[in-house]
């Protein structure tokens, strides 16, 4: 169905500007992508919007024709509007001129085939939605599987998250768990648990990493609880020649991973 909407007090309006709240996200079970590019990446990983809204007057684009047509071919929802209204949903200034509404992922453990990638990335008590996203960015770029979320971490589907993944909150597996639980989960199978650390560490090149090899960080403050730490199978070190004495989160699961890599398909 395409339909045009042309007052901010739509009752759609008012639904698609709320899923920018958590609450509402998960209340409605949805969340909201914005930008052509992104779209694109979401159909080409067969994830399709329920919804696409697109501001009038917008230039025309061969993507943006065919990503209409499949919504509307799998029985989703066209809607055109201003790009004021846009704005007002996307809550930024200057709107992409498009934008999708898709339903959150089933985010449990039990979803996850370990088997089916070399490399995870796992993150404890993760609090900022950029380095979520940039963490899920790497796992694409490493050919990760997806990206495990442990204890309270920043939601996956924010409009943050979701545009600094650029694209890759739809092609990685995203699950959510407690500790307790992902480590049970771990142990009923194959799988290496590894993180940084200075407790009984080994420099983080040439490491005996081994496949699965599931890379863990933790929170952007306050590093990973000792007890996290002493329940991994191995812990690297990775040397600081300035005066800061961590790196970003984001970034240290980054530069881990391609070390894993690198090891794991020398």
């Amino acid at each position: 169905m395409r339909r045009e909407i042309t007052g901010f007090s739509n009752p759609t309006v008012k639904l698609l500007k709320s899923l920018r709240d958590k609450k509402h996200r998960k209340r409605e079970g949805l969340f909201l992508a914005e930008g052509l590019r992104l779209l694109t990446d979401a159909r080409a990983s067969g994830r399709l919007p329920q919804m696409l809204v697109m501001a009038n007057g917008r230039d025309p684009h061969p993507l943006l024709e065919a990503l209409e047509g499949d919504v509307l071919a799998s029985g989703g929802e066209v809607i055109v509007t201003s790009a004021d209204i846009l704005s007002k949903i996307t809550g930024k200034d200057n709107p992409q001129g498009v934008a999708g509404v898709f339903a959150e992922f089933d985010t449990s453990l039990s979803a996850l085939d370990r088997s089916s990638a070399n490399i995870w990335l796992v993150a404890q008590a993760l609090r900022d939605p950029g380095n979520l996203g940039t963490m899920l960015r790497t796992g694409d770029a490493v050919g990760a599987g997806g990206l495990i979320l442990i204890d309270d971490c920043a939601d996956p589907f924010s409009v943050e998250a979701v545009r600094a993944s650029m694209g890759a909150v739809f092609t990685q597996g995203i699950a959510q768990a407690g500790w307790n639980e992902f480590l049970g989960w771990l142990r009923a199978g194959e799988g290496q648990l590894v993180a940084a650390s200075l407790r009984e560490a080994v420099p983080y090149r040439g490491a005996p990493y081994a496949a699965p090899c599931f890379v863990m960080v933790g929170n952007e403050s306050r590093g990973l609880p000792e007890d996290y730490e002493l329940a991994c199978d191995l812990r690297v070190t990775m040397p600081m020649k300035g005066r800061a004495d961590s790196l970003n989160a984001a970034v240290a699961a980054a530069v881990l991973a391609y070390e894993v890599l690198a090891s794991l398909e020398g």
